[in-house]
């Protein structure tokens, strides 16, 4: 199979022309030729691969996960790599899993269209925010197909499920996937169904940051992702869409809910007295800040090298006393998750080298009585 990715160009076409069989070796990297980091799913299925035992147990913390930093499989798409190497490997040793695109690294954002015998939902929960009179009759009103083409028509707009401009991949259920590529830095956040929370119309959600998307191509045991149309790429994200996303809750702030990781955590960590004490904090601060303050800066900001720096200064304190090994290490890491969220495979061992790199050049910052 080509890393072009054949399919049939439409519906139509599906019951007069066999579907070339894409192995999942193929999906994977053409999914990362256009530069999307994927991960394995579960034979057949259209979840993850489960989490090792070790991975599985109570307590685990995922942010300092020695699977993911040794490019292993565990917890889902925070896995997810561009690295060729682990695709041979996962791909090669299990040609049954099926792929997964992780959306926020991959500046996705995709409108899953669900095609589901379900009863109506209550008026307010067909269009969330969007009043629908009583006298409007909802019959005919059945899927997400049609809440979706509601909210475009009322806006002037064509339905994504009609976008031939952009990828738009079938499901086995009937639903679509419509895909969209972000450009501007901003991270959109999944949707958490119609039911509560974000949600953009009835049997309609979104993959975003926090999320994956099953790629075309890929097979289980209910059928086959299938590509629809001519487009193989995703369009940039439509402006009107993106309003209504950010008017549903869908838009991440800039600066991320959680507290910003400041020193607070790891100064209480400071181990030595007298007059280092204070300057340690202070170096602490500036480290972590750097590091940090990548958040706002999507792109370019440097953050690679901020957080190598960061990691060498922090196993300097430790070295010369000033600070627990284990703290600098979690502050580090909590400080790498603000600024970069969903990559914490790439951070973990940055940090890791930057500090045993610090370990052989203790930072010694004043008297200590």
């Amino acid at each position: 199979m080509t890393a072009e990715l054949r399919f049939p160009r439409s519906d139509s076409e599906q019951s007069a022309i066999a579907l070339p069989v894409a192995t999942s070796s193929a999906v994977a990297r053409w999914c990362v030729s256009r530069g999307w980091p994927v991960h394995p799913l579960a034979p057949g299925r259209k979840t993850p691969v489960a989490n090792c035992g070790a991975c599985s147990e109570p307590g685990h913390r995922r942010e300092t996960c020695a699977c993911l930093s040794s490019g292993r499989w565990c917890h889902g798409f925070h896995a997810a790599s561009h690295d060729l190497s682990f695709i041979s490997e996962w791909w090669g040793s299990h040609p049954r899993h099926g792929v997964g695109v992780a959306c926020g690294p991959a500046r996705l954002v995709i409108i899953d269209i669900d095609d589901h015998p379900q009863p109506l939902p209550p008026r307010d929960h067909l269009l969330p925010g969007i009043p629908i009179p009583e006298q409007v009759s909802l019959a005919g009103l059945s899927n997400g197909f049609h809440t979706l083409g509601v909210l475009a028509a009322l806006r002037g707009q064509v339905s994504p499920a009609d976008d031939d401009a952009t990828l738009r991949v079938r499901t086995p259920s009937g639903g679509l996937h419509v895909w969209y590529r972000v450009d501007d830095g901003r991270q959109w956040q999944c949707s958490v169904g119609s039911g509560g929370g974000r949600s953009l119309c009835w049997q309609v959600d979104v993959r975003a940051h926090g999320g994956y998307i099953v790629a075309p191509g890929t097979v289980t045991s209910a059928g086959t992702y299938t590509p629809v149309g001519e487009c193989r790429e995703p369009a940039r994200l439509p402006s009107w869409l993106a309003q209504e996303l950010e008017r549903t809750g869908h838009l991440r702030p800039l600066k991320a809910s959680v507290p910003r990781p400041g020193p607070s955590r790891a100064r209480r960590a400071v181990l030595a007295a007298g007059g280092g004490r204070d300057q340690a904090t202070r170096v602490l601060a500036t480290a972590l800040a750097e590091v940090a303050d990548c958040a706002s800066v999507p792109e370019g900001a440097g953050f690679t090298d901020k957080l190598n720096r960061a990691a060498y200064t922090l196993g300097g304190l430790v070295a010369a006393g000033y600070l627990a090994e284990e703290s600098a290490e979690h502050a580090l890491l909590d400080a790498a998750a603000y600024a970069r969220p969903g990559q914490e495979r790439r951070s973990a061992p940055i940090v890791r080298s930057g500090l045993v790199a610090g370990f052989r050049r203790p930072l010694q910052l004043g008297s200590r009585s």
